[in-house]
């Protein structure tokens, strides 16, 4: 029996986090869940975003479902223990290093992205996202300047062997889909994106079977919108892979759409919507629960090779849009609990 550790957060993460279950349960399959707070909810109840139980469960379990991170009414307290906190000590705790977020633009969803019908159906891509290094992970915080002003700052790094371990996943990822790898980088401006694509020109040695290319961090933003149908998969840092995986969201329709992956170098992984908490919609039953269903679907396929059941989620989903539900983010009326229903009538 495999182990599911259910971390549901703050905000709409409870709401999501409850149907992805009731479609996992909808399975059959040999899986048992356990619960533990996270974020800002574990602050109030532990005092700490990520408490040791949490931590020690999130380590046990095979596979990690995660709802969201994020309140306002923390925004004050120290940044040590905010909610945010949380999801980057998972992420070093478990050394998961890899963050895969496809884009893909369901069937019947034209009319939900800002983009042409033309453009928007072309985009079907994975976003392979480095999570261990860059500012997120650097040197940080605040000091005066000779003159007196107040002075704010993030160190930004990657060494090679940090590079070479994610371009790997990027190639690998690339290997089974169309073959083409883009690698994005500032290397015109930053040294730390010279050395990222010196690395990955080395590594794409090992790889002759796939075609790869390098562009600019802000020409990719712009090509995102002018031509998504150019890019297979993306491997990119912390920072851009952020920004350009939230873009690529909503020319796909929705941020409420795309699930991740955040895996080691082995099974482990820790599967979440990169939607986020949404406060502003909390308990309100207007959430979409699309994005962490198809995380518990990146589940099944990469930590417990059951990619038949991947696959009956997916297309449940994908049924379900093309009857026409909608949550309100894609226009429609659905609430919450209402969209997973049509989710599960599908893989009856």
């Amino acid at each position: 029996m495999s182990l599911i550790a259910l971390l549901p957060g703050d905000g709409i993460g409870p709401e999501v986090i409850a149907q992805a279950r009731r479609v996992l349960e909808a399975l059959s399959l040999d899986l048992s869940f356990e619960e533990a707070p996270v974020g800002g909810a574990a602050y109030l109840e532990k005092g700490h975003p990520l408490p040791p139980e949490t931590l020690a469960l999130a380590k046990r379990a095979d596979a990690v479902l995660f709802g969201a991170v994020g309140d306002p009414r923390f925004d004050a307290v120290e940044r040590a223990f905010r909610p945010e906190q949380a999801i980057l000590g998972l992420r070093r705790e478990l050394g998961l290093f890899a963050n895969l977020r496809p884009a893909k633009l369901f069937p019947g969803l034209e009319d939900a992205s800002a983009l042409k019908p033309e453009v928007a159906g072309a985009i079907d891509m994975v976003i392979v996202r480095e999570l261990n290094g860059d500012v997120y992970f650097g040197e940080k915080g605040r000091r005066t300047t000779m003159d007196g002003l107040r002075q704010g700052y993030d160190l930004m790094s990657y060494n090679e062997r940090e590079v070479e371990r994610i371009a790997r996943v990027g190639f690998e990822t690339a290997r089974v889909r169309k073959k083409r790898l883009c690698s994005v980088d500032k290397a015109n401006v930053l040294e730390t994106s010279q050395l990222w694509r010196d690395v990955v020109k080395s590594v794409a040695t090992e790889y002759p079977d796939v075609h790869l290319t390098h562009m600019y961090v802000d020409n990719a933003a712009m090509q995102l919108v002018r031509n998504p149908g150019q890019f297979d998969v993306i491997v990119t840092g912390n920072l851009f892979g952020d920004i350009l995986s939230d873009q690529a969201s909503m020319c796909a329709g929705s941020i409420g759409m795309l699930p991740s992956a955040a895996l080691d170098t082995g099974k482990k992984g820790l599967y979440e919507p990169i939607h986020g908490s949404a406060p502003d919609i909390a308990g309100q039953g207007k959430a979409n629960p699309c994005a962490t269903i198809l995380s518990a679907a990146m589940m099944l396929r990469y930590s417990l090779d059951d990619e038949v059941s991947a696959e009956r989620i997916e297309r449940a989903v994908a049924g379900a849009l093309t009857a026409g539900v909608r949550t309100p983010d894609l226009g429609g009326t659905a609430t919450t609990a209402e969209m997973a229903d049509a989710v599960l009538a599908r893989l009856a």
